[in-house]
Formats: structure tokens, sequence, C-alpha cells
């Protein structure tokens, strides 16, 4: 498949924009940079028609700003697999809003599908296997060799016969409606701009005393400056387990800086000076200048409303297996324990709770108040 065209001019991708207007449906995929560099980006898009597939590459000159119209356009399906990524990556890197979204990874949760991966789907439907060699690949290198180009070809091609097989399913399910729904809330995702402190970001730090979140932070504030300069991932400089290690143990010597697990030999002799220089700094700050991790207000202890989180969650997964779903796409944690403890008396009162779909509401909604009531 390395004759699937690939575009790397503005002016070739104008004119594939100006073909697919014309189209019913395209199916579409990116492939990242995340694994290999500092700031991700789109490196390739991948674009299927039901009778062609097309290959832009935005690093050789391929700017994906014309398809701008095509993404927009309510009346063009676009098929993704997995799409709040390559949904959030196309707003930041292009500003695109993208209407008429239909998500197969969706489908195939409200299908009821066991394997929800691409890879299995179309190894199920189609009898074809996927390398998954190139999955971790670097694909801002240049240039793409030949088996690379066949692997995300691949990505899009089935993509349309795919949806026809779940389409099928799910209109004799009378699930197509709860699929479009859950795509309308995927369209509205956006980039998230982090500001702030990053140790808000870090998994663990709301159980660091606070001078340890003042180490924590010296210590990502300098790994940021250090894979930005190298311009490669954070977690290819110091991984996340090392730091958070660092802060616990606070080494103040070379020799201490060895007893880190999983921080090697190479690491302490790169980066063991500027390690120890985070940490003597968080050592100075002076008390009333450490950081406070931010804490959500306590909700009162509610016994009963514990009870009902336990036998709504029983329910729920009795309710999964009639229906032949898994039970966190039927209802998640976080809605069953709104409902547990507002314990709303009438159904009509469920439309408030701000994340329950409208099918959730038709479905479930007088069973939840029966449970509650």
């Amino acid at each position: 498949m390395t004759d699937v065209p690939i575009l790397t001019s503005e002016a070739e991708v104008e004119e594939l924009a100006a073909a697919l207007l014309k189209e019913s449906s395209v199916a579409i995929d990116l492939e990242m940079d995340s694994m290999h560099n500092y700031q991700d980006k789109i490196c390739l898009a991948q674009i299927s028609t039901p009778a062609d597939t097309f290959i832009i590459d935005p690093l050789a000159g391929g700017n994906l700003a014309p398809l701008a119209p095509v993404f927009s356009a309510p009346d063009i399906r676009k098929i993704f697999h997995a799409a709040d990524y390559d949904l959030r990556s196309l707003k930041r890197d292009y500003g695109f809003e993208v209407r008429g979204l239909f998500d197969t990874m969706v489908s195939s949760q409200l299908c009821g599908e066991e394997k929800i991966g691409l890879a299995d789907l179309l190894a199920k439907y189609f009898g074809v296997v996927l390398d998954k060699k190139y999955q971790r690949a670097d694909w801002s290198q240049r240039p793409l060799k030949n088996e690379m180009i066949r692997y995300a070809a691949e990505d899009t091609i089935y993509l349309h016969r795919l949806v026809a097989i779940l389409e099928e399913k799910l209109e004799s399910l009378g699930r197509l409606s709860w699929v479009e729904e859950e795509c309308e809330w995927l369209e509205k995702v956006a980039f998230d701009v982090n500001t702030g402190p990053l140790f808000l970001r870090f998994k663990g730090a709301g159980r660091l005393e606070r001078r340890q979140l003042a180490a924590l932070e010296e210590l990502l504030q300098w790994r940021d400056r250090e894979a930005e300069r190298r311009n490669c991932p954070h977690f290819k400089i110091v991984g996340n387990k090392q730091i958070l290690s660092l802060v616990q143990i606070d080494p103040a010597t070379t020799g201490g800086l060895n007893g880190v697990e999983g921080l090697s030999e190479r690491q302490v002799g790169r980066y063991g000076r500027s390690l120890l220089e985070c940490l003597e700094s968080a050592r100075a700050v002076d008390e009333e200048q450490l950081p406070h991790f931010p804490r959500p207000a306590r909700s009162k202890k509610d016994p009963q409303a514990d009870k009902l989180l336990t036998e709504l969650k029983s329910w729920r997964t009795k309710k999964a297996v009639e229906l032949g779903l898994d039970p966190g796409v039927l209802i998640n944690n976080s809605l069953l324990e709104i409902i547990s403890r507002r314990r709303p008396g009438r159904v009509d009162a469920l439309q408030e709770i701000t994340g329950l779909r409208r099918w959730q509401f038709d479905l479930l909604g007088k069973e939840l108040v029966a449970i509650v009531s």
C-alpha cells in the first residue's frame, strides 16, 4: 500500500479539501510524536473516502488548514476511532471545530463489544492483523519508511466498512441515538491550557507534605526546562517514579542519589548536581512560602448516601449484564455518587445532573429514582 498519495503542499491539500466537501463521509486518523518530542504535534494525517485513501504530511509542507470547512461541515460524517485525543490535537494545532463526528470506539462500547481497540475490531470483522511495530514510532522523522506509510493508511481504509457493521448492530439494538449523543459531547472537547504549579498535575502530590511539595515543584520545573532544551518528553529526562522517590528520600549527596530506585548511574552523572540543587533550594524556602495542595471541601458524612451508592452499583452491575454493556459505559461512578447524595424524588429532577446523557435518562431514570426514593 505504498502507492497511497502523500500530499506535501498546501495546494494539494486545498485540492483534496474541495473533493472531500462533495463526500458524505470521510475517515480520519492522526499520527503524533508525543513519545519522542517535548511538545507533541500532528505529524501525519490519514484520510479515507469509501473509494480512496490519502496521507497528508504537514511536516513536509502539507498544511492541514484548508481542511477546516470539511471538519466543520455537519453533513459530512467524520469517522474517527477514539477521537478524543485527535480532536484536542486538531483544536490545539489548527483551531479546528469538528462537527458530524462518528466515533467507532464509542460505537463498539455501546454495541457491547468485549474488545474495543481498532486492531481487535479489524481482526474480528475483516481478519486484518495490524502490525503494532509502529505504534510508538517517531512520526516526526523523515523520510517515512514504506512500512510506516502502510501502517498509517490501514488505520482508516477499513473504517467506512466498520461503521456499516456497527451502525447495523446499533440500529437493531435501538442505540444509534446513544452514539449520536455521545459524539455530540465529544465534539465539544477543548484543549486544556495548563496553568499554575506543575505539582497540581503530578499523581501522588496530594499525599506530600508542604516542603516536599516545594521540592517536587523545583524538580518538575527543572525537568520541564531540560526536556524543552533537549526537545524530548519529560520521562526521557527523569521518570515520575524517580522524581517522587527523590522528594521522599531527599538525598543531600551524590551518594544518596545512588539509593534512588530506578535512577541510573548515567542519570546521576548527567543530572546529579541539578537534582541536588533543586532539593537544596526547597530546603531553603521559608515556612510561610511553602506551597499548599488545594483540597476540595469535604462532603459531610452521609451514611445513607454511602449505602445508596453501594445499592446503585449493585443494580448497575445487574443492569449492565442485562444490556450486554460494561457497567462503566452504562453509567459511571461519579454520576451514581451524585445521585446517591441528591436522592432525587422525581425522574425529571435527574435532568439537573450535569453529565447525565439523554439516553441514560430515558433508559435508567425511573429505576434510579425508584432505588433512591
